[in-house]
């Protein structure tokens, strides 16, 4: 059982970066793919980015690719979305997630990103 916990959030002016952090506790972190996904108000949860167990692949949505990248510190037990050049269309609440088979089980409470044009 995996225990994840989002921070990082806030408000940020159009074309400002932030860096997103999950921390994990429970389980064997690195057994564990790791995803961010974001949903915006009316909107479905979208997938984002995800990093392999011991971090040496990533996939990023094509939309967010160049923007958006993940990484992982597995000694830490942490996993963070930095986001740069952001746009208003990017507010939404963003969660990460662990996967250790075909499926995301295991989900945080997530953090609010906020963009002010």
């Amino acid at each position: 059982q995996v225990q994840l916990v989002e921070s990082g959030g806030g408000l940020v002016q159009a074309g400002g970066s932030l860096r997103l952090s999950c921390a994990a506790s429970g389980g064997t972190f690195s057994n564990y793919v790791m995803g961010w996904f974001r949903q915006a108000p009316g909107k479905e949860r979208e997938f984002i980015a995800h990093i392999s167990g011991n971090g040496f692949r990533t996939y990023y949505v094509d939309s967010l690719k160049g923007r958006f990248t993940i990484s992982r510190d597995n000694a830490k037990k942490t996993v963070d979305l930095q986001m740069n050049r952001l746009k208003p269309e990017d507010p939404a609440i963003y969660y990460c997630s662990a996967r250790q088979n075909n499926k995301y089980d295991y989900w945080g409470q997530g953090t609010q990103v906020t963009v002010s044009s």
